[in-house]
């Protein structure tokens, strides 16, 4: 939101995402920052980055499946062991390239969340939820049971690092421009999705699906379509975590998992891209905070107990969720938005 005085006096300037060179200028020194930010950061910083940055292109697939699209998906994290195993799978067996596996890891996603996204046509709501946990049971049945020649089984899968014209992508700050440059195309190509004809659609079918099918938009597609290009998204996050772990395990993509992917866009604010990022950067750093006081607190107080005080912490970011859910609803983007609208009129109180 621009602030008083400043207008758009045409369509083409009224949709741009950035309008005034000084959003020009901020825009452009923040993504330098994160390129130069390896050449200050430590490699503790630079992990933790590589992590949010995967978190934040699986959170942003999920906006644009429940924020935008308004369809409830509890399977994102199976989503993302699909692509992970996907592209684990191909590096291993057929020493594919990663330009090649995480695209390939994606597109498996996509397939596997379309079957997802033809069942919301006739359900939603808390029936739909259940309907995607389902996603989480059948991803964990299916590795675990068949052959283990096939997806690892229990053992998992050991992939190898990802190369770049005979360049082994292994150490942290390398794994770190690769990701780097998939989740900067891929949330671009998310604000190009939710500000296209798709994106007004999915509002529209969130808003009212019955409205929006008398206007003419065919709800059962763009509900499947939805849930496509999340579990897209989440195939692309799940092959980049493949190739930072350099190890797949079932026990990797949990309920849990999808849970947290949910808080992330509940914190940040449904139905916002720019949401999602925060989101991400707000349940992550507090789960950094946990993992590194627990122990810490486990040492000074013994009798507790290690797994007494990672219970208690861990109640703690549920904790912080079920505040947010309670006394900011919208998130903190429907906040900030507020704090711009003030900006936007003042002087005035109106």
């Amino acid at each position: 939101m621009d602030p008083s005085g400043i207008f758009s006096t045409s369509y083409r300037q009224d949709r741009r995402l950035v309008r005034t060179k000084w959003q020009v200028l901020t825009l452009l020194a923040f993504i330098a920052l994160l390129f130069l930010a390896p050449l200050f950061a430590s490699p503790r910083v630079i992990a933790i980055g590589n992590v949010m940055l995967i978190s934040a292109v699986v959170a942003v697939g999920l906006q644009i499946c429940t924020g935008y699209a308004g369809q409830i998906n509890l399977g994102q994290a199976a989503f993302m062991g699909v692509g992970a195993y996907t592209a684990g799978l191909l590096a291993s067996k057929y020493q594919m390239s990663f330009l090649l596996t995480v695209p390939l890891a994606g597109l498996s996603a996509a397939a596997f969340g379309f079957l997802f996204g033809l069942t919301a046509v006739r359900i939603k709501g808390f029936y739909l939820a259940l309907t995607t946990i389902a996603a989480q049971f059948i991803f964990h049945f299916s590795v675990l049971n068949l052959p283990s020649s096939w997806m690892g089984g229990s053992n998992g899968v050991i992939v190898p690092a990802a190369t770049l014209f005979g360049y082994r992508i292994s150490t942290e700050t390398a794994q770190y421009y690769m990701i780097l440059v998939f989740t900067v195309i891929l949330v671009a190509g998310a604000f190009g999705i939710v500000r296209s004809r798709f994106g007004r659609a999915f509002i529209a079918v969130r808003d009212d699906d019955v409205a929006a099918g008398i206007m003419g938009i065919n709800v059962a597609r763009t509900k499947a379509t939805a849930f496509l290009i999340g579990a897209f998204y989440a195939g692309v996050g799940g092959a980049l975590w493949a190739y930072l772990i350099r190890f797949v395990g079932v026990d990797q993509f949990t309920l849990f998992n999808s849970i947290f992917f949910i808080a992330m866009i509940i914190v940040g604010g449904m139905g916002s891209i720019t949401g999602a990022l925060i989101g991400v950067f707000i349940i992550r750093m507090i789960q950094e905070i946990i993992a590194t006081v627990g122990p810490n607190i486990a040492e000074a107080v013994p009798f507790l107990g290690g797994e007494i005080v990672f219970a208690g912490m861990n109640m703690f970011l549920g904790g912080v969720i079920a505040l947010f859910m309670i006394l900011e609803p919208k998130g903190l983007m429907h906040r900030w938005n507020i704090i711009k609208s003030s900006y936007r009129i003042w002087p005035f109180p109106y």
